[in-house]
């Protein structure tokens, strides 16, 4: 196993940087996305926007051979799913590097008339994240991460992805740890201070089981039920956690940047 990669308080400067770029992105894209518009189109945008405005890198392009800048998603499709020109959203998954660091965020959007049912979904997910970023601090473990997600999660009657978790992030995308969204508390690595990892519960409204599909990269649910993800990078602290990825909605609607 790698090592984990502990960062000093200059990285952290920098990461919460490239963060704050990050949200700039969704930001921009709040304005952009409306029933209708292209994947492709959202792609294309939000690669213009950090190339052009931001100076900075869309890190997810090029990254194991993925040739667009942002992972899009739509209903039954877990992650990875790849932006087309036919196919409208779900969520955004979006990577920006700046100075050399990488921030990742991903976001649902609900576009159009969607069932109370996705609606309520979509809101477990998100509280979900927020269940384990909230437990995040110096000697707890990542099993805690995982078991408040879990708990969350399986309480409203959904089930976890397993196949795919949250990881350490830096200079490389994926770093140690891998930071699963279910397990027992007290179990696993223990955190501290200047660790960085995301957290982003891919959650089911069917079974956990997935299906990889015929282009390589997009995820779906094996019965073809919905799935939601949130995601947010986020810092060790000496007494807690830092959302480095916050959006300033958030910030409105009463969540901080430090617990």
């Amino acid at each position: 196993m790698k090592q984990i990669v502990i960062k000093t308080p200059e990285e952290i400067v920098k990461m919460r940087h490239s963060g704050a770029l990050l949200a700039k992105v969704f930001a921009m894209l709040d304005e952009v996305i409306v029933e209708g518009i292209s994947t492709m189109e959202i792609n294309d945008r939000a690669e213009a926007f950090i190339v052009d405005e931001l100076k900075s890198r869309p890190s997810t392009k090029g990254q194991y051979g993925f040739p667009y800048v942002l992972n899009t998603s739509i209903d039954e499709v877990i992650c990875h799913g790849v932006p087309s020109v036919s196919k409208i959203l779900r969520s955004v998954d979006i990577t920006l590097e700046h100075d050399g660091y990488i921030a990742d965020s991903s976001k649902m959007y609900c576009i159009g008339q969607i069932t109370p049912l996705a609606k309520r979904l979509v809101n477990n997910v998100y509280e979900s994240m927020w269940q384990g970023i909230r437990v995040v601090k110096p000697g707890a473990t990542l099993g805690d991460i995982g078991h408040a997600i879990q708990q969350h999660a399986e309480q409203a009657g959904y089930s976890i992805v397993r196949e795919y978790c949250g990881h350490g992030i830096g200079r490389e995308m994926h770093e140690e740890p891998a930071v699963m969204h279910f397990g027992k508390p007290g179990t696993g690595m223990v955190l501290q201070e200047g660790m960085v990892f995301t957290i982003e519960p891919m959650i089911n409204q069917g079974d956990h089981r997935i299906k990889q599909k015929k282009d390589g990269w997009t995820v779906v649910t094996r019965d073809k039920k919905l799935s939601a993800q949130w995601e947010h990078t986020v810092a060790v602290t000496a007494d807690g956690v830092e959302i480095l990825t916050l959006r300033d909605e958030e910030r409105q609607a009463g969540y901080k940047e430090r617990y």
